[in-house]
Order: C-alpha cells, then sequence, then structure tokens
C-alpha cells in the first residue's frame, strides 16, 4: 500500500482525494496527511460539498487536526514551507504535490531534505526533474531511482494520445492547437490586481481571455522530434469545468475523415482504452463533467481539408481526467518501489 501526503488542497489536491476513494485507487494509496493553507472545518465542507463535482459519497468528518473519510484518519497541517511538517514520522512513500508552488528540483528539494523520498508533481516541470509523464504513452520512463517527476499538465495529458495516434498513422510535419479552457483560480470574479499577466486582471465570468500556455513545451519534453514545428494558443471562457482542445495537423500522407476517426476510435479501445474516449454524438461541454478519461475526441467535428490538414476537437475535463492521471502514475510508481 503507498502511503502519500497531499501537499495543498484546492481544485486539483481535492479532485485528487476524491477520485482515490471513488475510483477504486484506495485499494493501492492510502492518503495519511494533508498540508493545506486552512482551517480543517473548511476542509471538511470542501470535501463534502463540490459546486463541480458535486456531494462526495463517502462519510467525512473531523476529530481534532484530523479528518476522518469512512476508516481512514488523515493527519492534516497549515505549513507554509515544506521544511516545517515533519514529513519523516509520517512513514511516507510520497508526496502528491498539488499546490502548483514548484516546477523544477529547486523547490522541491526541500521535501527531500525533510526526508520524503518521492515526489509527484501536478504540473508541468522545469527539464531538471527526473521525468515527465503522461500516463499510456510513456509511464515506463519511470524508473525505480527517481525521486521527483511530473504528471504533465491536464493539455498535455489529453494531446500526446492524439498525436501518438495520428503520427503513427499519417506522419505529423506540423501544427497549432488553440485550447479553449475554463476558468481558473488564478482569476478573480471582479476586475482585481494580478501580479503578472494583465489579461488575467479582469473578471472571469465576463470575458473570453487569452492566456500563456506551455503546451508547446510539454509536447517538445515528450515528442522531440516535433520541437519547434506545434504552435499552441490558449483562451479562458466563463465555464467552471470541462476545456477542449481544437487541433489542426498537417500530416505527410493523403488521409481522409474516415480514416482518421477510424484510427482515433481503435486506439479509444486498445491502445489508450480507458484513457481516450470516441463519439460520435453531438455533445455540449457539460456532458464530460467528471469525466475520469485524459481525452474524448468528438468525431463529429473531425475535418480533413485538401487531403493533409486534419482538424480535431478534443474534449477533457480539465480537474477530474488529470486527477485520475496523477493517481494512475503514482500506482504506476508504487510498483516499481514495492
Amino acid at each position: 500500500m503507498l502511503r502519500v501526503a497531499i501537499n495543498g488542497y484546492g481544485r486539483i489536491g481535492r479532485s485528487v482525494l476524491r477520485a482515490l476513494y471513488e475510483n477504486g485507487y484506495r485499494d493501492h494509496i492510502q492518503v495519511v496527511a494533508i498540508n493545506e493553507l486552512s482551517d480543517i472545518e473548511t476542509m471538511s465542507y470542501l470535501t463534502r460539498y463540490d459546486t463541480t463535482h458535486g456531494r462526495f459519497p463517502r462519510s467525512v468528518v473531523t476529530r481534532g487536526n484530523i479528518l476522518v473519510i469512512g476508516d481512514d484518519d488523515i493527519l492534516c497541517f497549515s505549513c507554509v514551507r515544506s521544511d516545517e511538517l515533519d514529513w519523516t514520522s509520517l512513514d511516507l512513500d510520497m508526496v502528491l504535490e498539488c499546490s502548483g508552488s514548484f516546477s523544477g528540483r529547486d523547490g522541491a528539494q526541500a521535501y527531500l531534505d525533510a526526508g520524503v523520498p518521492r515526489i509527484l508533481l501536478s504540473q508541468p516541470a522545469a527539464a531538471d526533474v527526473d521525468a515527465t509523464i503522461v500516463h499510456g504513452f510513456n509511464q515506463h520512463d519511470i524508473e525505480k531511482t527517481h525521486t521527483i517527476v511530473s504528471a504533465a499538465s491536464c493539455t498535455t495529458n489529453c494531446l500526446i494520445p492524439v498525436l501518438d495516434v495520428i503520427k503513427n498513422f499519417a506522419g505529423v510535419l506540423h501544427g497549432t492547437t488553440q485550447t479553449i479552457h475554463s476558468a481558473m483560480n488564478d482569476q478573480p470574479i471582479i476586475d482585481a490586481y494580478h501580479t503578472k499577466d494583465l489579461r488575467l486582471t479582469r473578471a472571469a465570468l465576463s470575458s473570453i481571455i487569452p492566456v500563456d500556455t506551455g503546451l508547446a513545451k510539454g509536447i517538445t519534453r515528450l515528442m522531440p522530434e516535433l520541437d519547434g514545428k506545434m504552435g499552441c494558443n490558449a483562451i479562458r471562457v466563463p465555464t467552471l469545468n470541462v476545456s477542449v482542445i481544437d487541433v489542426v495537423l498537417r500530416t505527410e500522407v493523403d488521409v481522409t475523415v474516415e480514416q482518421i476517426n477510424a484510427q482515433l476510435r481503435q486506439a479509444a479501445n486498445a491502445k489508450y482504452a480507458e484513457l481516450m474516449g470516441f463519439t460520435e454524438e453531438e455533445h455540449a461541454s457539460v456532458d464530460f463533467n467528471h469525466d475520469p478519461r485524459s481525452v474524448i475526441i468528438d468525431a463529429t467535428q473531425t475535418q480533413v481539408v485538401d487531403g493533409r490538414m486534419v482538424k480535431l476537437l478534443c474534449w477533457f475535463d480539465n480537474e477530474w481526467g488529470y486527477a485520475n492521471r496523477m493517481l494512475d502514475v503514482a500506482k504506476h510508481w508504487a510498483k516499481l518501489i514495492d
């Protein structure tokens, strides 16, 4: 049984814990501690009730600084710095770093210095971490000796399986992506100051807002053969959850809509089963809320222009899908350290 702590109990941290209990990961992974800069009553309340994902289907109560979920006791802390916590006494196998505070070895090193043997980052990481993993594509790259691993991003987990299928079938010369992403908690409800991006000072629920994205770097990290060949943009839209990537690819050979959809349908039933979905129904984004898959191909939107320009629409739940992938990576890593 893998013993983990969650550092950062926001949208992803809570989704990770909920998914652990809702989707069977509890048979392999136990959360023994949570560190979050909040009081335990608020943490309990936000675990039980969630506007996006609904009520939590397990009993949740508090006892002192312990969050009790069913028969599980989870120690809760409120420490600003990782070296303020006695991680060693918890007998941890891994910390799931969900605060978004660290993206490289320098920041995560504090965990190792405090006695944590392994850190799994819930965000894209710098090149100096041991591995960046998209489950289903390259989980075999994790090694027993690794100490800092990234589970990439929700967009990378969505796109890489799609690129993998198209590249192996028809080749990819170059392409562009437009991520249409739900609002996030780094945006204000009304106009307010933001430290870096002026667009992120604007009210999240009133505008479609262009934002920066590191998706092109994420693609290159996992598919170096596409370095410099993918252009990626992103916008935020006034929805709570579920996002979509509009992908345009130039293939090396002529293809048809039917061929592309057939390849993606096959991948959804074989190599990427349970990670990739394929639908020919007419959907809106809300239909994929709480969907645990990394990507769902909307086959009704597949287009091919002039034989070699392929256009795809790829849905994903940017919270729930990613939380499940993070647990998949942790579960796979656990097999190597038993």
